[in-house]
Order: structure tokens, then C-alpha cells, then sequence
């Protein structure tokens, strides 16, 4: 980290064209990343930090499609010095962040690095340049549908989608995260012992359909087995069902499409 500041220093403009400390009024409360040093002479005029928020990548990977990422979010604008050329502080960038290691993706004004789960968003122009920084974290599921919210979708449509049923990529294990989710599941059959329902798995259309089908049903099975060994749903009231990547909810040419399409859903039986 402290290679990659010193680097973009002494790839930077002259020092003639340096403003002095003196000179340099940030905005309030806001700071440098860590990843990378400023480009001499600027100063921040705006910055946003968030714990946990989700930013879209656009036109990354081999796909060129949008990306959109969840966790920790720092944005930085930085205003120019007169004298930096859009050419001169996006050339200073790249060989920084590549030399640091960082995968560089796109150019001319706007580009995209990333290294592990960390991507960086630039956007260089109109006498400034931004960063916009994502380090993925796990996502979280805060919020879930209540006993009678799942109830009332049933009743009013004859299946419903359970937000919060999480697994691994191409695994089938519960994550432990799913609790909050599968308790409510729980809560509602137990209180209305006549309603069975299918428990239907569907995945994306990444991979083969033959191995999409295998997984969405284990993962059926998998979420069953939790209700009935964990929570103490009757067996009678639950069978799983896989239908892999059959009944799309949204476009499979998206990641927040193929996000919205793996997921589990009580069918009424």
C-alpha cells in the first residue's frame, strides 16, 4: 500500500505544478483511500462512506455487462490543479494501480480496477476525477417476510418467493444465515397444519442445465430437510421440487437478473 502511494507521487505532475498544503482545503470529514494516493495538487471537494451499500459496475468482465456489487462503499471527487492534463492523471492512475497488482478493465476517461474482493470504479473528467470503491462483504439478510406475509402471498397468488434462503455458489449446504427466513417458514405452517406446499428451488442458467437441475433440487431437499429436522414442520406438510432455470423471473443476461432468479419459492400444493 505504501509502494502504490509513493508510485503515483513520483509518476505525478513536476513539482512546479504542485499546489502547497497551504493551498489545499478538503472537504470536511472527508479523506484519501488508502488504496491509492491523491494526484498532486487536487483536492477532495466530495466524499460518501457507507458500511454496507451496493454500487453497479458497468461493462466489466469477458461479458462487457453490468456487475453489481454489495459492501463496504467509499466514494472520493477530486477537483484538478489547472495544469493536469485528463490524459496526464489517468495515465498516473492506471500504472499505479497496475503495478500494485490491480486487473485494469475499459479506458478513455472511465475504467474499472479490481483485486480479490476489492473494485474500484474512476472516472476521470471536467477538471476532476472519482473514485468509487467496493469491498465485497457477505450479504445480509435483515430483513425477511413475516409468517403472515408469506401466508398472504399464498393465499392471494399460490406461491410465494422466500427472500433469504442463502446457500454457496453452486452448493446446496443452508447457509446459517437463512435462520430469520426459515423461521418464519416455520411459524406459518405450523399455525395452519392443513396447507402443504411444494418447496421449489430454481437457479440461473450459468453451467449446464443437467448439473442446474441437480443442484436446485438438493437444495429443495436441503431447505425441507432444515424445516422439518431444526424447526419441527410436519414431513406431510413440505415436499421438494427442483426446476433449475425453467421459470426465470428476469433476464439471465444480467448478474442482478441471474441474482433475482436463484431462489426459492413455496408453491401451493
Amino acid at each position: 500500500m505504501k509502494a502504490l502511494r509513493i508510485l503515483l507521487l513520483s509518476l505525478a505532475v513536476p513539482p512546479a505544478a504542485h499546489v502547497s498544503l497551504a493551498q489545499t482545503q478538503d472537504a470536511a470529514g472527508c479523506k484519501d483511500s488508502p488504496l491509492i494516493a491523491r494526484f498532486p495538487g487536487s483536492i477532495i471537494d466530495s466524499c460518501d462512506d457507507k458500511a454496507d451499500s451496493v454500487y453497479t459496475f458497468h461493462g466489466i468482465g469477458p461479458k462487457s455487462e453490468d456487475k453489481s456489487l454489495e459492501g463496504e462503499y467509499h466514494s472520493i471527487q477530486y477537483d484538478l490543479p489547472a495544469s493536469a492534463t485528463d490524459a496526464q492523471v489517468e495515465r498516473n492512475i492506471v500504472t499505479a494501480f497496475r503495478n500494485a497488482g490491480y486487473t485494469i478493465e475499459g479506458g478513455n476517461c472511465c475504467f474499472t480496477v479490481h483485486m480479490g474482493k476489492t473494485w474500484i470504479d474512476v472516472e476521470v473528467g471536467g477538471g476532476n476525477y472519482k473514485l468509487y470503491t467496493v469491498t465485497e462483504t457477505p450479504l445480509t439478510q435483515d430483513v425477511v417476510a413475516t409468517a403472515a406475509d408469506l401466508s398472504n402471498g399464498i393465499t392471494g397468488s399460490g406461491h410465494v418467493v422466500v427472500n433469504g434462503i442463502l446457500f454457496d455458489t453452486a452448493k446446496a449446504d443452508v447457509k446459517p444465515e437463512s435462520d430469520p427466513a426459515l423461521q418464519e417458514v416455520a411459524k406459518m405452517l405450523k399455525g395452519d397444519p392443513t396447507l402443504k406446499v411444494y418447496v421449489v428451488g430454481h437457479t440461473d442458467n450459468a453451467g449446464g442445465l443437467a448439473a442446474n437441475i441437480d443442484l436446485s433440487k438438493r437444495r429443495a431437499a436441503a431447505v425441507v430437510l432444515s424445516l422439518t429436522t431444526k424447526y419441527g414442520v410436519p414431513a406431510g406438510q413440505l415436499q421438494p421440487y427442483g426446476d433449475g432455470p425453467y421459470a426465470p423471473v428476469a433476464s439471465n443476461k444480467s448478474e442482478d437478473g441471474r441474482a433475482l432468479n436463484r431462489r426459492v419459492e413455496l408453491v401451493e400444493q
